[in-house]
This record gives C-alpha cells, structure tokens and sequence, in this order.
C-alpha cells in the first residue's frame, strides 16, 4: 500500500519505535503454539487467533483475560507465574525463531538516516531479547528498550510507547511506530504516535486499520521500498 505522504507533514522525524515479535522475528507462531499448548492443558479454549489478536499484551495480561473470559474469574498472581513458566517451556520447545525477510535491511536504513532505534515489545521472553545483538549488531541497545519487565500496564494500554518517548526525550510527533498487532497499533496510537503496520501474521487488515494504524503493508520488503521516501517526508532530508 502506498502511504499518504500528507500523513507525514507534520511530523518532526526523530526516531523509530519498533515493536519485536512479528515484527523483528518471526515468532508469532511460536508464540501462538505455546499459549494455545498451555491453555489446552487447562482444559480452556484459546485459538491461533486469539493469540494473534492478544499479541502485545504482557503474558499476565493474556492470562487474566482468558480466565476472566471462560472461568468467570480473575487469575491470581500464583497462575499467572505458574502458566507462563508453562507456555514459555512450550515456547523453547519450538524451532528457533528467525529474523523477519528484509527487516535488517529497514533498520539499516533508519540508522543510516541518523535516526534513533527503540525496542517496545510486551515480551518478556529472554531467548529473543538475548538474539538482538546476535542478529542486529550495533543497533539495539538496552537503555532504549521498553520490554514486559519495565511495565505495569503493557499494550494496548499506550503505556509502553509513552515511556519509550519519554526515555529518549521525544514529543509525540517526533516518532513512528512499526507494529504488526492490533493491540500494539492501538497502544501506540493512543500514545499519539504516527503507526505503520506491517501485516506479517494471520489477521485480516480490518484489525489493524480498526485500531488507528495510518499505513498497512503486507510484508516488510513494501515498507523498506516506501521507506527513503516516508523519512525523506517526514524528516525533510535526502538519502
């Protein structure tokens, strides 16, 4: 899809938020197995999709919800722990999860264009923060992270993406966010901030375009082609 570039006149382009899994890796899948496989073995009913559509949230979140949903009642702090240990044994299980086509292709151009790089990710799976470095070198670093570690609320609430602008100083027309999920896209609108959305998963676009994501591609080499021109737009410089 081709952006609106009027969409991007009033920003003052100072950094890129990026969102982690589907996004950076390709992992949602995984992710996918692992909660459908753990909430199986408690006899409650939670599909690929639920897990695409509750992407971003923090695991306790995704927990809570589904008990509130089919149990009728919150899940105490004890499950919570308990069933993430679960699904993230289920989770490691899993084939490793691999960089998504061309995504170090889009953060190579973002870093060339003098632009700041953050991680917002509702992860709090150390295997895929501990492959940042591995895969992306020299680009992420850990004091412009937001991960489930440093959160109470998470996505969608727009807590995440505020405190990434806060971390590196920015006004709310100063970034542009990279999500792949429905609740991070509404996170990070809610936070103000322009979002592209790149469909990498199963979902159909009326998820993302419902939550307020100014752009929707369907793969990650559409957004690195548009790329030159959206930060040339937004950041009024030449590459």
């Amino acid at each position: 899809m081709i952006i609106d570039l009027e969409k991007l006149k009033d920003l003052d382009l100072k950094a890129f938020f990026f969102d982690m899994d589907g996004v950076l890796f390709d992992s949602m899948s995984n992710h996918a197995k692992a909660w459908c496989s753990a909430f199986d073995d408690l006899g409650i009913e939670f599909s690929a999709y639920d897990a695409y559509m509750r992407e971003g949230m923090t695991g306790a979140s995704t927990i809570r919800d589904a008990f509130t949903r089919q149990l009728g009642r919150d899940a105490s702090e004890e499950e919570c722990k308990r069933i993430y240990k679960v699904k993230s044994h289920y989770f490691e299980s899993l084939p490793p999860a691999v960089p998504m086509e061309h995504v170090l292709d889009v953060l190579k151009t973002v870093k060339a264009a003098g632009l700041d790089i953050f991680l917002v990710t509702g992860s709090g799976q150390v295997s895929l923060l501990d492959k940042l470095n591995y895969f992306f070198p020299n680009i992420f670093h850990r004091e412009k992270m937001v991960t489930a570690f440093d959160v109470k609320k998470g996505k969608p609430d727009p807590e995440p993406y505020l405190m990434a602008l806060k971390k590196g100083g920015y006004e709310k027309n100063q970034a542009i966010v990279v999500e792949n999920a429905p609740l991070g896209v509404r996170s990070a609108v809610s936070a103000g901030i322009f979002t592209i959305a790149v469909n990498t998963g199963i979902l159909e676009d009326k998820e993302l375009s419902g939550n307020g994501a100014g752009v929707i591609y369907s793969k990650m080499q559409e957004l690195y082609t548009e790329l030159p021109e959206i930060i040339k737009r937004s950041k009024m410089i030449d590459l």
